[in-house]
């Protein structure tokens, strides 16, 4: 069997650097289609659709992005606790039938308290767990074509049901991603596919082993997927070189201010996250080919795979040897490294689209047939 490898959707913006830059790329939908067609027609099994205060609307982006592509699941991010459970069945339902059932979705709980707050959402970190479990198990029992009445601590419902039902039975899979015992239990009860960051494979294997002998307890099985930044180049220097050049233009100051902010949240994988790199330029390979860059700024998944296509691919396959079976992959800019990353390692991975230009001549320009031999499309 193959890997499935989904691509990331930038809908806060792009860009070729980290930090203030005149090179960035404001979100626009024209840009964000741009990157879902790119995937789907590389052959990327998904795209994950982020929430947050400074994205784009998951929901109304992954509907503008279903006309325009053919087979791409469109994992759709979202908070519970921003929506009644009722609503959110109709939503996913309907978004499931206008994509002719290619709609996945991913709760988040967790993250920024601050930005909850803000919202309107002032649970602590464990209430907010407990209230998505009492989510999960409405919005599932809903789309699953049950009436319900639910009278719990966090929603109260009385003959409540979804009457158009998804394409998908009994409802769209569900991914989450959490590092907190809370979190794990939650995955346990309720997720399809456990999510984690990419921290070193020994951090990797025992969040695994905890989450599914937790699923184990309750008869349950659930897939893993690991989300990662990428990396790739030709050769090994190119690439290291790459990720140098993709956070020179940080100052120590926007640094410090992200550090600070990461270090206010209650969120135990952007604690793991910190304390890869713990601020500080000095290591940043944190495992082999395991760069932890990125999260000198970004919140959440803060580290990238860096190394030539051999390399990669053989650091993937390391964590499939763990159990994995989901990569959620992006990389800066996304459009251009979308193709890179198809191109260089779909090739070295099992059950990925081969494509052979070995022996033929590009020129671009029209009289180019003479020069070419066949282009041999192949299944791994």
């Amino acid at each position: 069997m193959g890997l499935d490898i989904y691509w990331f959707l930038p809908s806060s913006g792009d860009s070729r650097y980290l930090g203030k830059t005149k090179y960035g790329r404001l979100v626009s939908n024209e840009y964000l289609s741009q990157v879902a067609v790119a995937a789907d027609t590389l052959g990327y099994e998904g795209i994950l659709i982020p929430t947050g205060v400074g994205c784009e609307d998951p929901w109304v982006t992954a509907a503008t992005l279903a006309p325009v592509t053919r087979r791409l699941q469109l994992l759709v991010a979202f908070r519970p606790s921003l929506l009644l459970p009722g609503v959110a069945a109709r939503m996913a339902a309907s978004l499931d039938r206008a994509s002719g059932g290619r709609l996945q979705v991913n709760i988040v709980p967790g993250g920024d308290a601050a930005e909850l707050a803000a919202d309107g959402v002032k649970l602590s970190h464990d209430e907010r767990y407990e209230e998505a479990d009492e989510f999960l198990t409405i919005w599932k029992a809903l789309l699953s074509g049950e009436r319900l009445d639910h009278h719990g601590k966090h929603f109260d419902l009385t003959a409540a049901r979804s009457i158009f039902a998804p394409v998908q039975k009994p409802y769209p899979p569900v991914y989450f991603g959490g590092s907190s015992p809370a979190a794990h239990e939650l995955a346990a009860r309720h997720v399809d596919t456990y999510l984690t960051w990419g921290e070193p494979p020994d951090a990797v294997a025992a969040k695994i082993k905890d989450v599914r002998a937790r699923a184990a307890e309750r008869g349950r099985t659930l897939r893993v997927g690991v989300r990662l930044h990428v990396i790739v180049r030709e050769t090994e220097a190119e690439a290291w070189n790459a990720a140098d050049e993709l956070i020179s233009r940080l100052d120590d100051a926007t640094v410090a201010k992200a550090q600070a902010h990461f270090a206010a949240m209650d969120s135990e994988g952007q604690r793991r996250m910190a304390a890869l790199h713990k601020g500080r330029r000095e290591k940043l390979e944190i495992s082999r080919n395991l760069w932890a860059g990125v999260g000198l700024v970004r919140g959440g998944a803060g580290t990238s795979l860096v190394g030539d296509p051999d390399t990669v691919a053989a650091r993937l396959k390391e964590y499939a040897d763990l159990g994995v079976d989901n990569f959620i992959l992006s990389g800066y800019p996304h459009l251009e490294e979308a193709y890179r990353f198809a191109e260089l390692v779909f090739p070295l991975l099992p059950g990925k689209r081969r494509e052979s230009t070995e022996g033929v001549s590009f020129t671009g320009g029209p009289f180019d047939a003479v020069l070419q031999d066949a282009i041999k499309v192949s299944q791994s």
